[in-house]
């Protein structure tokens, strides 16, 4: 038997041990958001930025709402990936609206111009790159549903994109728009989508494929559209949406952190 003195040295040891491994396994920690705003042609967008706490430098992303705006949930997404150690900015698109109803949403989706969104899109990439705290090389795109289609706008349109995450987004299948990409892509969608089928999305994943372009796709059979938001009631998958978080976080890890 150990004796009082040895027994407490081992007891303290083992403590700190377990607070050391506890500690490492933790995520970094991501400051309070932060308005911002950056110029995009002769317009001002506004945004949220997350930060984690340290010096930096940090990978970057930019942060693509639903066709539902800039409501809690992407800000929570952005945070998030934040406290996973990237300056997330979360672009509000639709320059102050949120919708709270499909009807409402659908006309502010439709009423968006594709090419002013690209240009802010473009125009992010470049607000992250100046930033001090931001790897210039390492600036990637997440986006969901609307905001995945743009995330697979962004990367044809900025060629020094590090990585794109198309979160049940619209897709491409034209080989003189996807032969601009470099980013490494990640899809993820789910098997019962009525508007993104399996099919489109294996279409998109063999164009990609023929170019040689890097890509992954993980398709979750019994998931469908917006899966991954807990507000979609219906539609919701808790498990699928963990994986497909931490499938997220694997391969940002991969594209942007080393």
């Amino acid at each position: 038997m150990f004796g009082d003195g040895r027994m407490k040295s081992v007891l303290l040891s083992l403590i700190l041990s377990l607070s050391f491994s506890v500690l490492a396994s933790v995520p970094a920690v991501a400051a309070a958001g932060k308005a911002v705003s950056y110029k995009s042609g002769a317009e001002i967008v506004k945004g949220i930025l997350y930060t984690p706490t340290g010096k930096g430098p940090f990978p970057a992303l930019i942060v693509i709402h639903e066709w539902w705006g800039l409501n809690d949930w992407v800000k929570q997404q952005a945070e998030k990936l934040a406290g996973e150690g990237y300056v997330a900015l979360a672009v509000d698109l639709y320059r102050g609206k949120v919708a709270d109803n499909a009807d409402l949403a659908h006309e502010l989706m439709r009423g968006l111009p594709e090419d002013r969104a690209t240009r802010d899109l473009r125009a992010a990439y470049d607000f992250l790159a100046a930033q001090s705290n931001v790897k210039k090389n390492r600036i990637g795109s997440i986006g969901w549903c609307m905001g995945g289609g743009y995330t697979l706008d962004t990367a044809i349109a900025e060629p020094q994109l590090a990585a794109a995450v198309i979160n049940y987004g619209r897709l491409l299948t034209e080989p003189s728009q996807l032969k601009k990409i470099n980013a490494p892509i990640l899809g993820i969608f789910g098997g019962q989508d009525r508007g993104i089928t399996p099919d489109d999305v294996k279409k998109f994943q063999q164009s990609m494929e023929k170019l040689d372009k890097r890509i992954e796709v993980k398709i979750y059979p019994d998931a469908g559209h917006a899966f991954e938001n807990p507000n979609n009631k219906q539609g919701y998958r808790p498990e699928d949406a963990a994986d497909a978080w931490q499938r997220t976080v694997d391969f940002l890890a991969v594209t942007l952190q080393k």
